[in-house]
């Protein structure tokens, strides 16, 4: 069930650098924002179920990584996406106010952006293998 998700971050390693952990928090809230849209999508016939959604910028922010206590570091936090009902959408008689073209607009928005962080995510790779092969990658 999505409403009791929690996204634990993987711990960050000798070669994950601080545009990795950031790339990799981005694209776990896509993920989940996908998750959210599909279940509501999937519930679009139920009676009375309404619209939920996550405050994207809100939980980019809650994802992202907080200094240690001794400042040395960073270290990473876990966190629950908090879904909420989407206010002010037209219900239907049965109660339900899911919209089709809303739920498939935010999912082709979704998807593009998950594409561009992954291909920012390869970038970093690529970037990474080039520094510890001293700059000498073919392309």
């Amino acid at each position: 069930m999505i409403e009791g998700s929690v996204l634990h971050p993987v711990p960050r390693g000798m070669l994950e650098t601080p545009q990795m952990s950031s790339l990799g928090r981005y694209l776990d809230v896509l993920s989940f924002r996908d998750q959210l849209i599909a279940s509501n999508l999937a519930n679009i016939d139920t009676p009375g179920y309404q619209t939920l959604d996550i405050n994207f910028r809100q939980e980019l922010d809650q994802a992202r990584m907080e200094p240690d206590q001794e400042g040395e570091g960073m270290q990473e936090t876990s966190f629950a996406p908090v879904v909420h009902p989407v206010l002010g959408l037209m219900q239907r008689p049965d109660g339900n106010n899911v919209s089709m073209e809303r739920e498939s607009l935010l999912l082709a928005e979704t998807q593009l952006r998950y594409n561009t962080g992954v291909q920012l995510l390869r970038a970093e790779f690529h970037r990474m293998e080039s520094a510890i092969q001293g700059g000498n990658t073919q392309s």
